[in-house]
């Protein structure tokens, strides 16, 4: 059985102290531009929405127009001219 010797402890110390700042400089580097892609796929997924949700309101409007029926002008009979008798 091997038994940990004080380099040892030392020398993986600082390997995780190397990986940890590394990790920060690159989540620091990284993070904006993954975060504007982010915003950007977003703000994408909206305008699209909107768009379908106003072609689906155009295309209601349109569906009620045409099953309006037109006016119908009442017909109450023909004209009759009807003279004076003295």
């Amino acid at each position: 059985m091997e038994t940990a010797s004080f380099t040892g402890f030392i020398k993986t110390l600082f390997w995780i102290v190397v990986f940890y700042y590394a990790f920060r400089l690159i989540v620091r580097l990284l993070l904006p531009y993954a975060m504007k892609k982010v915003v950007e796929k977003a703000a994408t997924q909206f305008q699209n929405q909107q768009q379908a949700y106003q072609q689906q309101q155009q295309t209601y409007q349109n569906q009620a127009q045409s099953n309006q029926k037109p006016r119908e002008t009442k017909k109450v009979g023909e004209y009759v001219d009807f003279e004076e008798i003295d």
